[in-house]
């Protein structure tokens, strides 16, 4: 009898601790996301017909940045990452669409992505986002990006490295978010300028 009395009286007993137990890990205090910096208006409708295509693939990354984290580069062959800083999504995603806003704004292209693209005969741009994180040694946040495109109707390929650097005196998730958006849209213009041209 006694035995038959323990187990509920245990299950009640552990009932209020049920809500105080988290397998889950805890929830960064914030994310960070990429804002673009030029992006077409409101209600502006872009059409092929009129203007020139681009078909715009999600970069590749090596390993150290396509998680969530911010890398910090701490010397030539280690990294370490910022505390608390935590991607929405991955990095090359939001890249893709802050690059994508500014072709828009800045070329006048329609921008498609691969899956949509399918017969028409614009430009292609692919690449490598190499470096999208900060530099110890210089304090600044760094985007590398490796560009290849070919341009409308041509069978030939362009590749262009893009660099941009922002200075970010302190390590923080907050500067780092801030430092890596300036830089990130620095060089979305200056891919949108080749591309343009």
């Amino acid at each position: 009898m006694l035995r038959s009395l323990i187990r509920p009286l245990a299950l009640v007993a552990m009932a209020p601790l049920a809500g105080c137990i988290s397998l889950a890990g805890k929830p960064p205090a914030m994310l960070l996301t990429l804002a673009s910096s030029a992006s077409p208006a409101a209600g502006v409708t872009l059409d092929s017909r009129t203007a020139r295509t681009i078909a715009l693939q999600t970069p590749v990354t090596p390993a150290a940045i396509a998680g969530p984290r911010v890398p910090v580069m701490t010397g030539a062959t280690s990294i370490a990452y910022v505390k608390g800083a935590v991607w929405a999504e991955p990095p090359a995603r939001l890249f893709v669409r802050v690059l994508a806003d500014t072709l828009a704004a800045q070329a006048g292209r329609v921008v498609l992505s691969p899956q949509n693209s399918f017969g028409d005969g614009g430009a292609r741009l692919s690449g490598e986002l190499r470096t999208f994180g900060v530099d110890a040694a210089t304090d600044q946040a760094v985007v590398v990006f490796e560009a290849v495109l070919v341009r409308d109707g041509q069978k030939t390929i362009e590749k262009r490295r893009f660099e941009a650097r922002e200075p970010m005196p302190v390590v923080t998730a907050a500067a780092a978010g801030l430092a890596l958006n300036r830089a990130a849209n620095r060089v979305a213009a200056d891919i949108a300028a080749w591309v343009g041209r």
